[in-house]
């Protein structure tokens, strides 16, 4: 592309004398990025370092101020200020943005139509970033709301999710519909790669699965246009009320609790508000009239678990979402079917379930079930010696500290462990755990301290004391019920 010697010498002297990035020129410029890169190519190294020192009264530098405004109408003030400084300005930022303020050329005002639509033909989906919440276990996870909203009734929807998905979003949607009984003959999205996977002008390639959904439905999915966000000003506005109504110093304690307040302002509050367009009537009521327009749902609604093949380790776990889940150890090395929701995750041999988790929302969770663990080692040949530590730790996972405090006191940690299962098998898991806890809280690591605090709390508890009794294998096994006492005398 040919440009004229005049914008050449204006490129330059941007980017050589008024340190302008290159992304900067070709947004005030409207040159193309490759026209802007060629021309600074044609020069040498970038600028003299020469600068001209002036006085630093505001008032001198209005004409320069002026004019490069006038010149590039959206330069920021922090690139004017950089300018300036090089021309002797001694002003503050803050006195810059003031005088910016004042002589910025205004905009002209945008005109946008307001597209109303029929009832029933329109609903505009989104998602809004709302904070951070703590996970059990340790950690952190973004929070998102994801919004629905009827085009015609306003009548909103929401729910607290943890991923950005493409089954959240499918899991979301077919709740949205369920919430109002039917589902809009449009889905109106902006451009998400969970929604749209490419994108040409018009022509867009949706999410298979997502297509697949809205087939189900019998629902047409659409996109705005790309950086387009008025064309859904609804669900906008709608993120923005949540955002002042509902959001704002608020706590959101877990998913679940979030969700249950998140319904019931949607019910009382959201939905109760005047209609912006249709005067002396509410959302509900707008609702109640748009119901009846709505597309019947399918019976039995469409399944939205992620359903996929997964391959069992040799030590009876499975990996997803980048946790592991425990499984009968006869399914080790094997292969399942991982059928998982935003609660649970299930594990099938066939149709058969053979485990069921809560589902992990923390990276790097190892969650085992106690009968998975005590199946393994009563099946292996020496499994209890080799397995002890991932037996404790699933019993009571505090004994990670103490592990590791082992470890750098270059204790026999073999030996430890097998007096830590002792333990386990003489007092059990809960006057462990109540050890441990107290042992880590006094900075005591070792084994006789931990049996002498086990000890304590067994005592403390009136618990008996565990007496192992082997019988010889010709001791028939007797159910023995005791008499009643109640008609004896009592002296």
């Amino acid at each position: 592309m040919t440009i004229s010697l005049e914008r050449e010498a204006e490129i330059r002297r941007l980017f050589f004398r008024e340190h302008w990035k290159v992304g900067t020129i070709v947004a005030q410029l409207g040159e193309h990025p490759d026209v802007v890169k060629r021309v600074i190519g044609q020069l040498g190294p970038r600028g003299d370092g020469q600068t001209d020192h002036g006085p630093g009264v505001t008032a001198a530098f209005m004409p320069f101020i002026v004019e490069t405004l006038t010149t590039y109408p959206t330069l920021r003030a922090a690139r004017l200020y950089d300018m300036l400084l090089e021309r002797g300005f001694r002003g503050s930022p803050r006195r810059l943005r003031e005088v910016v303020a004042t002589v910025r050329p205004a905009p002209p005002p945008a005109a946008h139509l307001a597209i109303e639509t029929l009832p029933g033909e329109q609903a505009q989906i989104d998602w809004a970033h709302v904070g951070r919440l703590p996970i059990a276990g340790g950690g952190s996870r973004p929070l998102w709301v994801f919004l629905f909203v009827l085009s015609y009734s306003r009548a909103l929807w929401a729910e607290l999710v943890l991923d950005l998905s493409v089954h959240s979003l499918l899991r979301s949607l077919v709740r949205a519909a369920a919430f109002f009984g039917g589902s809009t003959r449009q889905w109106l999205f902006d451009n998400p790669k969970i929604v749209v996977l490419e994108r040409h002008g018009s022509s867009a390639r949706f999410h298979p699965a997502l297509l697949a959904l809205a087939s189900k439905m019998l629902v047409e999915p659409r996109l705005c246009g790309v950086r387009k966000p008025t064309h859904k000003g609804k669900v906008e506005r709608a993120v923005r009320y949540l955002r002042d109504r509902f959001f704002a110093a608020r706590v959101i304690p877990s998913v679940t609790r979030g969700n249950e307040e998140l319904l019931a302002f949607l019910h009382d509050i959201a939905n109760g508000r005047p209609h912006p367009r249709l005067a002396g009537r509410t959302v509900a009521e707008a609702l109640e009239q748009e119901r009846p327009r709505l597309l019947a749902l399918p019976n039995p609604l469409p399944d939205t678990d992620i359903v996929e093949p997964v391959a069992v380790d040799k030590t009876a776990f499975i990996r997803f979402d980048g946790n592991q889940y425990s499984v009968p150890s006869v399914h080790a090395g094997g292969s399942l079917k991982i059928v998982a929701n935003d609660e649970t995750v299930r594990l099938l041999d066939g149709e058969n379930e053979v485990a069921r988790h809560d589902r992990a929302w923390r990276k790097g969770a190892r969650l085992e079930q106690p009968a998975h663990r005590r199946a393994l080692l009563t099946n292996k040949p020496g499994g209890r010696d080799l397995k002890g530590r991932d037996r404790l730790l699933a019993e009571v996972p505090a004994l990670d500290a103490v592990f590791l405090k082992w470890l750098e006191d270059g204790r026999n940690v073999g030996l430890m462990t097998a007096r830590a299962l002792a333990l386990l098998d003489s007092y059990g898991t809960a006057v462990l755990k109540r050890a441990v806890a107290e042992a880590i809280h006094r900075h005591t690591f070792d084994p006789g301290a931990l049996a002498v605090l086990c000890e304590t709390f067994r005592r403390a508890d009136g618990r008996p004391v565990s007496l192992p009794v082997t019988f010889a294998s010709h001791v028939p096994e007797r159910d023995v019920v005791p008499h009643d006492l109640g008609g004896y005398d009592g002296d």
